[in-house]
C-alpha cells in the first residue's frame, strides 16, 4: 500500500518508516539568502518586511526576477544559506523514529552539488552521507513521506507529501501544508 512501506534500517533490529526532506526552502532558508542578496544590491526598492510578505514573482518585473534568480549559478551561493528555524531540532528528533534522507535537486546548478554536501556536513552532521540523495526527479524516491516546498515534486511522489509553506506556494491547497518545523514535529512525532 502506498505510503505504508516499512524498511529495515541498516544496523538496526527495528523497522522504520522513511522520510525524504528537501533542502532549499525547507531545511535551508533560501528565500532569506535571496533577500540578503537583494538588499545588498544597488538601490533596493523594497523593504525587508515587503520581501517577507510577497514572493519575488509578485514584486519584481521579469528583468529584476531574472537578475536575482540567476545568482544561484554563482560559486558559493548554496554554501552559506541560513538553516531554517527549528530544522535542526526536529530533524534530530525525527532521526530517532524514522530513517531520514535529504533529497535535493543538485544537478541543475553546477556548483550546488559540492556546496550542498558541505552545508549538510556543517549543519546536519548527524545525517550520514549515505542518506544524501542529490537528484533531478523526485518521483523516483521510495520513502513514506516527502517534505518539499514545490507542489510539482509532491504530485509525482508515491508516499505522503507534506508541503512546506513558502511564499511561492501559498495558493496551493492540494497537499497537507506544514508552516513550520514544529508543525512537522506535531504531525510526524
Amino acid at each position: 500500500m502506498v505510503g505504508q512501506r516499512n524498511h529495515i534500517n541498516p544496523g538496526s533490529d527495528s523497522m522504520k518508516k522513511r522520510i525524504a526532506i528537501d533542502m532549499d526552502d525547507v531545511m535551508a532558508d533560501t528565500h532569506a539568502k535571496f533577500i540578503k542578496l537583494y538588499l545588498e544590491g544597488e538601490m533596493p526598492r523594497y523593504t525587508l518586511e515587503e520581501l517577507k510578505e510577497k514572493s519575488f514573482h509578485e514584486l519584481f518585473d521579469e528583468h529584476e526576477y531574472k537578475a536575482i534568480s540567476e545568482r544561484v549559478y554563482e560559486p558559493g551561493f548554496f554554501r552559506d544559506i541560513p538553516v531554517m528555524e527549528g530544522a535542526k531540532e526536529v530533524i534530530s528528533a525525527l532521526m530517532e523514529k524514522y530513517d531520514v534522507f535529504v533529497a535535493s535537486a543538485a544537478q541543475e546548478f553546477p556548483n550546488s552539488l559540492r556546496e550542498k554536501w558541505d552545508w549538510l556536513q556543517e549543519h546536519f552532521p548527524g545525517i550520514s552521507w549515505h542518506n544524501y540523495i542529490f537528484l533531478g526527479d523526485k518521483s523516483v524516491l521510495n520513502t513514506d513521506y516527502l517534505i518539499d516546498d514545490l507542489p510539482r515534486n509532491l504530485r509525482t511522489f508515491q508516499g505522503e507529501g507534506l508541503l512546506f509553506d513558502a511564499l511561492h506556494n501559498r495558493e496551493d491547497t492540494e497537499f497537507k501544508r506544514v508552516k513550520t518545523w514544529q508543525n512537522i514535529a506535531d504531525h510526524l512525532l
